[in-house]
C-alpha cells in the first residue's frame, strides 16, 4: 500500500530515519515538531501509538479513509503508520473487528452504521458474544442506490416499488423466487431496500428472497442472472449501467433526504486504551471529509478512489455521481447537480447524531434483529461517541456553525410520508404496516 512521503527535516533526515536511528520517543516528537509545527502535537504529548489498522469495503463512502492515507492526513496528526486494509465483505469486517489487531484483525473500520450496534449487542457475533464498539463519526450522507435488472427496464421503476409486486408474484407462481440482494443483514442497504419494498406493499421476508452479496460482487452476480434487484453504494450501481446490465431505480436520498449512511467505527477497548491516538485518527478523517467535499477536489477524489489498492475501478465508474451528475440508465432520466450527491462534510454529514442511530435500531427492531422492547437509547448512549467528535472538531478549529448543538436532528420525514420522531420511536413503528414486531 502506498505510504505518503514525509518531508525531510532540516538536517536531511526523514522522520522514519530519525526514529530508526534513535528508537526513542524524543525523536518522534522532534521530527513531528520539525515537519508539522502546527500539527497534532500542539496539544502536548502526541498519540500513544502511531499505528492502527482500519478496514474498508470498496465503496465511495470509504473515500475519507483513502484520502486521509493518500494525502498524508493520518501522518499529519501523528499517526503515520495507520494501515487502511481492504476487507472482502461486511461479514469479514465484523470478524476482524472481533479479533482486533492483536489477533491479526482490525482496530476500526469504514462500516455500515447499524453494525457497531449489532456487534456491541452480540446479535451478529459468534456465540452471541458482544464486542463493544464506538462510533466516532459519520462518514457520509445519501447516495446509495437500488438497482434493477434490465429485464424490468420496461417498468421504469422509481421510488414506487409497487409495480414489481405483480411481476414478483408471477415469478413465484412459476416456481422461481425474486432475489433481492443487500450487503449485510440489518445493515443500511438491507434497511433501505426493505423500507422501499414495504412502502410499495412488498413484504421483504415473504414476497421475495433476500440474499447477502458483498458490494464488489453485485455487478457480476446480476450479470449472470442470480438477482433481480440490489442495494449498494457506488461505484457498483453506475458500473452496472456502464456495462448495460441494469438501471438505477432510486438514489436512497430520494427515500430519506440527507440520510446517514456509513460510520467510522472502532473497538471500544482500543479507543479507551489509546484515547489520543483515537482522537488523532478522528481528526485526520474529519479533515479528509472536508477536503473530499470540495467541488474543486472531485476529480482528484475520483482518481484516488479508483486506485487499485482502494476501489480498483475505472474513474468513469466513479466521477459523474461523485460530482453530482446522475444518469439513472433510463432514457431521458439524467439529473445534473443532484441534491442527493454523496455528502462527506456539508449538512453536518460527519457528526454522528444519536437520533439517527436510534432510527437504525428502531428499523432493526422492526425486522426482528432485536427483540421488542430492547433498550435502544441505552445502547446508543454507550456506542455513539459524539462527545469525542465535538472534542476533535474544536481542536481542529471547526467553526461553531459547523458543530451541531443537539444530539438529535429532530423529526425525520420519509418519501412515503412516514415520520420518525426520536422522542417516540414506538409511534413510528406502529405506523408501519409491514413489520415483524407487535407494538
Amino acid at each position: 500500500m502506498t505510504k505518503p512521503t514525509h518531508p525531510t527535516s532540516r538536517r536531511g533526515f526523514s522522520r522514519r530515519q530519525l526514529l530508526k536511528a534513535t528508537g526513542g520517543t524524543a525523536a518522534l516528537l522532534a521530527a513531528a515538531k520539525l515537519n508539522f509545527p502546527a500539527g497534532a502535537f500542539a496539544q502536548g504529548a502526541g498519540p500513544e501509538v502511531t499505528k492502527a489498522t482500519l478496514g474498508f469495503i470498496a465503496l465511495s463512502d470509504a473515500g475519507p479513509l483513502f484520502v486521509a492515507k493518500d494525502k498524508g492526513f493520518f501522518a499529519k496528526h501523528g499517526m503515520p503508520d495507520v494501515e487502511v486494509a481492504k476487507q472482502a465483505s461486511w461479514g469479514t469486517t465484523r470478524d476482524n473487528l472481533v479479533l482486533g489487531s492483536e489477533g491479526n484483525g482490525i482496530d476500526g473500520a469504514h462500516i455500515l452504521t447499524p453494525m457497531p450496534y449489532l456487534i456491541s449487542a452480540g446479535k451478529v457475533t459468534q456465540n452471541n458474544v458482544p464486542t463493544p464498539m464506538y462510533i466516532l463519526a459519520r462518514l457520509n450522507l445519501d447516495a446509495q442506490c437500488i438497482s434493477i435488472a434490465k429485464e424490468y427496464a420496461n417498468l421504469k421503476i422509481g421510488t414506487d416499488s409497487s409495480p414489481l409486486k405483480a411481476v414478483f408474484e408471477q415469478k413465484k407462481a412459476a416456481g422461481k423466487s425474486a432475489k433481492i440482494a443487500m450487503t449485510f443483514p440489518g445493515g443500511t442497504h438491507d434497511l433501505w431496500i426493505r423500507y422501499w419494498l414495504a412502502a410499495g406493499g412488498i413484504d421483504p421476508d415473504k414476497d421475495v428472497e433476500t440474499i447477502v452479496v458483498p458490494p464488489p460482487q453485485m455487478v457480476a452476480n446480476m450479470k449472470v442472472g442470480t438477482m433481480d434487484a440490489f442495494c449498494v453504494g457506488e461505484p457498483w450501481n453506475l458500473q452496472l449501467i456502464n456495462q448495460g446490465i441494469g438501471y438505477t431505480a432510486v438514489n436512497t436520498g430520494e427515500l430519506w433526504n440527507k440520510h446517514p449512511e456509513k460510520s467510522l467505527g472502532m473497538r471500544a477497548a482500543w479507543v479507551d486504551k489509546y484515547p489520543k491516538a483515537a482522537k488523532a485518527i478522528l481528526m485526520a478523517v474529519m479533515e479528509a471529509q472536508q477536503w473530499a467535499d470540495k467541488a474543486e477536489n472531485k476529480k482528484e477524489l475520483a482518481t484516488i478512489m479508483g486506485k487499485r489498492q482502494w476501489m480498483n475501478c475505472p474513474v468513469d465508474d466513479v466521477y459523474d455521481r461523485s460530482a453530482g451528475k446522475f444518469d439513472y440508465g433510463i432514457p431521458g432520466k439524467v439529473v445534473e447537480n443532484s441534491p442527493h450527491i454523496m455528502k462527506y462534510w456539508r449538512d453536518f454529514a460527519s457528526y454522528p447524531f444519536q437520533s439517527h442511530d436510534l432510527w437504525f435500531m428502531t428499523e432493526d427492531i422492526r425486522w426482528g434483529k432485536y427483540e421488542a422492547g430492547f433498550d435502544s437509547k441505552a445502547l446508543v448512549a454507550k456506542v455513539n461517541r459524539e462527545d469525542l467528535w465535538k472534542e476533535a472538531a474544536k481542536t481542529l478549529g471547526v467553526p461553531a456553525a459547523e458543530i451541531p448543538t443537539s444530539t438529535s436532528r429532530g423529526k425525520e420525514t420519509f418519501f412515503d410520508g412516514k415520520v420518525f420522531d426520536p422522542e417516540n420511536p414506538a409511534a413510528y413503528l406502529k405506523s408501519l404496516s409491514i413489520k415483524r414486531v407487535e407494538v
